[in-house]
């Protein structure tokens, strides 16, 4: 019985740093295509426009992280 709830718990940390993982790359994601618009200055990207092509993409995919991380999720009490 000890070992299914040890496994729960790891389970709800990986989701949990999955979910994190995901935010942070979406965050990536939209500074990068801030930047390649133009929008953001600064940066060797600024005024690029592959970077306004991959910056969705990957804030695309980031969020997808967060998506599987958030599922299944049980609040906790």
């Amino acid at each position: 019985m000890r070992a299914a709830a040890a496994s729960k718990g790891a389970t709800a940390v990986k989701k949990g740093m999955l979910a994190l993982l995901g935010a942070l790359i979406a965050i990536a994601g939209i500074i990068w295509t801030l930047q390649g618009l133009g929008v953001l200055g600064g940066s060797v990207m600024s005024g690029k426009p592959m970077w306004a092509v991959i910056g969705p993409v990957v804030a695309v995919a980031g969020l997808a992280m967060t998506g599987a991380g958030l599922r299944g999720r049980r609040p906790t009490r």
